[in-house]
C-alpha cells in the first residue's frame, strides 16, 4: 500500500502544479502562489502551521507581516481549547510575533457558542484548561460535577483516571457528551506527536457507547463562525492548515480554497490516502510571502 501510494504521489507531482515545489519551480507553480496571494482573507491553523509548542516555525513572522502589510483579513482558527485569545496573543508575542486577540478564534469559543444556542444557562462538567472553562462561563454556563447537562472534553493536563470515571458516570446518567475537537494527536516542539482531544474523548465513547459531538474543525459550523468574524465571502478566502483530516476536510466541506502545509501532522506520502485533495500543497507558510 505504501509503495503504491508513493508512486501515486509522484505522478501527482508530475501532473498537478501544487505539488511541483518538490521537483522544480515552474511558471505554472508560481501561478498557484499568485492565486494564494490574491485571496482577500485567510483562516489559519496554528499548531503545525505557525509553531510547534513554543518553537516558531520557519517564515511565520514574515507571513504575518505579509498579511498585515497587504491588508488581508485573517483569523487564527485553532482546534486547541487550552488558551483564550488573549493568551494566544501573548504566546505569539513571546515568540516575537505581535497579533491582537481579535485575530484568534478557538474551539473553546465555538463550543461555548454552540452550547449556548442549545441549552442557554445550562451546566457542564469540564475536562479541560482555563481557556475552555472561561469560554463556558462567558456564555452563562455553570460548573456541575453531579448532574450536568453536558460533559465537555478538551485538551487538559488534569485528565486522569478519576476525571475519566466521573465523565463516564455522568454520561451514563444522561449528560450529553461534547468534544471541543476531534484531533487525535498534535505536534509539539521537535515535531513530537502527543495525544489531543479526540484521543482523550475516545475512552468515554467506548465505555458508554455514546458518541461525542465535536464542534471544532472539520465541523463546518466552526468555519462559518470564522467567516462571520472575518466578514468575508468563502470565494475570497483560503484556509491554511497542516492536517488533512481537520483543516483540509473543513475547507472542502465549506467550499473554501485549501492550502496544506507539510510542517505539521500530515506528511506528503499520506495525502493520497484521503478521498479529497487540497488545492495547494506547500512546505510551509514561508512560501507564501512575496
Amino acid at each position: 500500500m505504501d509503495a503504491d501510494c508513493s508512486r501515486l504521489v509522484y505522478r501527482r507531482i508530475d501532473t498537478i502544479p501544487a505539488y511541483r515545489y518538490t521537483e522544480r519551480m515552474t511558471d505554472e507553480y508560481m501561478k498557484n502562489l499568485d492565486q494564494i496571494r490574491a485571496k482577500k482573507a485567510f483562516i489559519i491553523d496554528m499548531d503545525g502551521v505557525i509553531y510547534h509548542g513554543n518553537q516558531l516555525l520557519r517564515g511565520a513572522h514574515e507571513f504575518v507581516n505579509w498579511l498585515e502589510e497587504n491588508g488581508k483579513a485573517f483569523l487564527f482558527l485553532t482546534n486547541s481549547s487550552e488558551r483564550s485569545p488573549v493568551e494566544l496573543s501573548q504566546k505569539l508575542s513571546r515568540l516575537g510575533v505581535d497579533v491582537q486577540p481579535n485575530h484568534f478564534y478557538t474551539s473553546a469559543l465555538a463550543t461555548a457558542s454552540f452550547l449556548a444556542t442549545q441549552c442557554p444557562g445550562g451546566s457542564v462538567y469540564v475536562i479541560g484548561e482555563p481557556g475552555l472553562i472561561q469560554a463556558l462561563y462567558d456564555q452563562g454556563f455553570t460548573m456541575n460535577n453531579a448532574s450536568p447537562d453536558y460533559v465537555v472534553v478538551g485538551e487538559g493536563r488534569g485528565y486522569n483516571l478519576e476525571t475519566l470515571e466521573r465523565a463516564v458516570k455522568l454520561v451514563d446518567g444522561g449528560a450529553r457528551l461534547i468534544g471541543t475537537n476531534p484531533d487525535v494527536s498534535g505536534p509539539i516542539e521537535g515535531g513530537v506527536i502527543v495525544p489531543a482531544c479526540g484521543a482523550l474523548t475516545a475512552p468515554i465513547e467506548l465505555v458508554t457507547g455514546k458518541k461525542a459531538y465535536y464542534v471544532g474543525k472539520p465541523n463546518p459550523l466552526m468555519m462559518r463562525h470564522g467567516l462571520r468574524r472575518l466578514n468575508a465571502r468563502r470565494e475570497d478566502t483560503a484556509i491554511v492548515g497542516d492536517r488533512m483530516d481537520t483543516d483540509i476536510q473543513a475547507g472542502v466541506e465549506s467550499e473554501i480554497e485549501t492550502i496544506l502545509v507539510l510542517s505539521g501532522v500530515t506528511k506528503q506520502k499520506e495525502i493520497c490516502h484521503f478521498p479529497y485533495q487540497p488545492k495547494h500543497v506547500l512546505e510551509g507558510v514561508f512560501e507564501i510571502p512575496e
